[in-house]
This record gives C-alpha cells, structure tokens and sequence, in this order.
C-alpha cells in the first residue's frame, strides 16, 4: 500500500460515480471493471462501497443492463449537461456517506484497473481532498500515429498536469465546500480542481491507476476527450 505523510483515520465509505448518456455498447465493460475493482477493496478493507450510475436522456438498452448486474444505485434525469449531471450522482454520494466519505469518478465509456478504487481509497486514508489520475485511450480504437501523439502530449507520471473526469476522486467535504461540479457542457472536471486548489485542498496527482477510456472521434460533450482526439488527427495532417 502506497504511504503518504499526515495518514488519517479510513474514509466513511467510497461511491463510484458514473455518468451515461447511451452508452449501452460499452457499458457493460465498464461496469464490470468496477465490480473487479470493488472487490479488490473489499478483499482488505470493510469500507462501505457503492456504485452511483446516472442516466442521462437514456434512449437505449443502459438501463436494463445496468439493473442485470445488481448492486448498481441508478439514477435517472434528463439534464443533457455533463457537468449537472455528475453533480447529480456526487450529490447522491455525498447524502449516502455524509462528510466522512469520498467520491470516485469515472465514465460510463471507461474501463478502469483493478487496483483503482484501492488507489482511491489510500489517497483518502492520507487526508488528500482531491486526487486527479491519468487516462489512456483505448489502443484498439486509435490509430498507431494518433496514440504516439497523444502520448507525446501526455505524461502518465506522479506530479501530472492533467484533469480527467473519469479518473477524479473528491472527499464529501471539500465536494460540499467548492460547490462541486459546475452545470457546464464540458471542462466541469477542471473547473472543480480549480476551486479545490484555490480553497487550499491537498491535490494528489498520481500516475498510479491510470484508467483506460474510449478514443472515439465523436464523443458526448464538445471539447471532451473526442474532439481532443480529432483535433489531434488533423495536425500535420
């Protein structure tokens, strides 16, 4: 187990937020990575663990998947803003675990490493208020040009400069205190490290858990990890 200084007592519990808008082809994959990473906690620790899927303006199969696997806390709203719409799922953890708990985000197109939600759990067992992790697109839908370039662009390491929503995690606490995500279509995940750090939070950026996601070229919010790829496609093209 990673051993950072000012350790604290064990968070309350951890809720896995997971935001969706038709995404009945990958959610499946996401889901059970979850689940194996749930387990991984759950082989060590007692920490209460919940999984907070929010449907967004679903028109597919997402809901019915997500009920088959059970243990899943689905929510449903029509807000068709990212940024709303993971406030609501971190709202929802933060009434489930009161201040003491912590909020793990990913996305619904993401697939997320075993050791994950330990990775999580140890940052908020420090006394961090925040981590921010690293993504890689999946290697299976991009291009061999395209990942050397956004591996150029990329460092994976501790001490990163980079804000992914889906590999997020906030305390309850300093969730309630910045306000928490911003009703915005796009940039929500940036906009909340900024307010962390202009609090004083303790921001942990590790390399450690990077999450795989989805390197599709037309994603569900503009300026997301989609439109960064396709803008990246067209240099030097």
């Amino acid at each position: 187990m990673t051993s950072w200084p000012g350790t604290r007592a064990a968070t309350n519990g951890i809720a896995v937020v997971i935001p969706a808008r038709n995404e009945a082809d990958r959610l499946g994959r996401s889901l059970e990575a979850v689940l194996e990473s749930v387990d991984d906690v759950r082989s060590y620790s007692d920490a209460c663990v919940r999984i907070v899927l929010v449907l967004d303006s679903c028109t597919d199969a997402s809901a019915d998947i997500a009920a088959a696997f059970g243990g899943v806390d689905i929510l449903e709203c029509e807000l068709g803003v990212v940024g709303a719409v993971r406030h609501v799922g971190a709202r929802y953890a933060c009434e489930l675990l009161g201040d003491d708990g912590w909020i793990a985000c990913t996305d619904a197109d993401s697939v997320v490493p075993a050791r994950w939600l330990r990775t999580h759990l140890e940052a908020a067992s420090a006394g961090f208020d925040m981590l921010l992790g690293t993504v890689r697109p999946d290697p299976d839908e991009l291009q061999d040009h395209l990942l050397r370039r956004w591996r150029d662009a990329h460092l994976l390491i501790d001490g990163h400069p980079h804000v992914h929503g889906a590999n997020l995690g906030i305390s309850n606490r300093m969730y309630r205190t910045s306000g928490g995500f911003a009703a915005v279509q796009t940039h929500e995940d940036a906009l909340l490290a900024e307010a962390v750090q202009g609090l004083g939070g303790r921001i942990l950026r590790t390399g450690e858990s990077p999450v795989l996601t989805s390197a599709r070229m037309t994603g569900r919010a503009p300026a997301g990890m989609a439109a960064y790829l396709t803008n990246l496609s067209q240099k030097g093209a």
